[in-house]
């Protein structure tokens, strides 16, 4: 070890007086050190120098304002300093650009599509959003709207009891759904995945939207709303409201969960939309009555109709 001169508090023996700044410093455990000081006033302490290979001494020295910036700085680069992640090696955790959803109530389990239906137009007559849906079980349920509380929604549901529009119902906590899911558990939730996922129940099934209207292109935006509020985004209601809401993107920078839009009535209004699903492809609503399937973007009907596409997720 190379002895070091180091600037020494007075021996022992010596005692601190009036005037002096007296102070240890000590090796830390980060091979830096450590300064205690006690300050007395004015008068300089007497100084000697000692080595740091002498055991006897180099636990107990004098610190000046130099030494003890000098300290520090050692102290500071014996741990190493501040450890920085690029952004490459952070999971990517996609932010959603729409509003969560709130509780909402949940009802029914039918076989029947047309049972889901009717229970959902039922609704809509008494006041309430509500939309059927494809549960992971296979059974078609039914949801309704969009409260700040638990209790709101509660109240909401027995008073659709008590006008004798439904019977046993469950509400839906914000937590129960995947945009909730992924803020809590970052990237082990992929919510594109699960829009995606939400979309593929769909697949088959002749999707019926109750009480709207074709012109406004509800049975496709219909679909595309039902599986975003699936999973806890508002998206808009029609089709073109969905475009106007969304964040521009090309037809190259596509992924997964995004709205690709169409103008399939002629002109270049917005009338049909669909969610893509990658390499190419997209879920959607061809028409009432018609069964839910994924198409072709480069299919000639739907590229020469093609609009443009949004995205939800940044």
């Amino acid at each position: 070890m190379h002895n070091i001169p180091i600037i020494s508090a007075p021996p022992p023996s010596s005692s601190p007086v009036k005037g002096e700044e007296f102070g240890v410093c000590r090796k830390g455990s980060r091979g830096g050190f450590i300064f205690t000081s006690l300050f007395i006033k004015q008068k300089p302490p007497v100084q000697r120098v000692v080595f740091a290979g002498d055991e006897s001494k180099r636990n107990r020295v004098n610190c000046s304002p130099v030494l003890l910036v000098i300290a520090i700085i050692l102290w500071c680069t014996g741990c190493g300093g501040p450890t920085y992640v690029s952004p490459e090696s952070r999971p990517v955790v996609q932010k959603e650009t729409l509003a969560q959803l709130g509780y909402s109530v949940q009802v029914g389990a039918f076989a029947n599509q047309d049972n889901a239906v009717r229970l959902s137009e039922a609704l809509e007559r008494y006041g309430l959003d509500a939309y059927y849906f494809v549960h992971e079980t296979g059974l078609y349920k039914v949801r309704f709207g969009d409260f700040p509380t638990k209790e709101a929604a509660r109240r909401q549901a027995e008073h659709a009891r008590a006008a004798g529009i439904i019977d046993e119902y469950w509400i839906v906590s914000p937590d129960d759904y995947a945009v909730q899911k992924q803020r809590q558990y970052g990237s082990r939730i992929d919510l594109r995945d699960e829009i995606v996922g939400t979309a593929k129940r769909f697949i088959g099934t002749p999707y019926r939207w109750g009480g709207t209207s074709p012109d406004e292109g509800f049975d496709c935006s219909g679909l595309t709303m039902v599986v975003y509020q699936l999973n806890g985004l508002k998206l808009p209601r029609s089709s073109r409201q969905q475009y106007r809401a969304g964040i521009p993107i090309g037809r190259d920078d596509l992924m997964r969960g995004d709205l690709v839009f169409f103008a399939t009535s002629g002109g270049s209004r917005i009338s049909h939309v669909g969610i893509y699903v990658g390499k190419g492809r997209f879920i959607h609503a061809p028409g009432r009555g018609k069964k839910i399937r994924t198409s072709l973007l480069q299919r000639r009907y739907y590229r020469a109709r093609y609009v443009g596409a949004r995205t939800y997720l940044r």
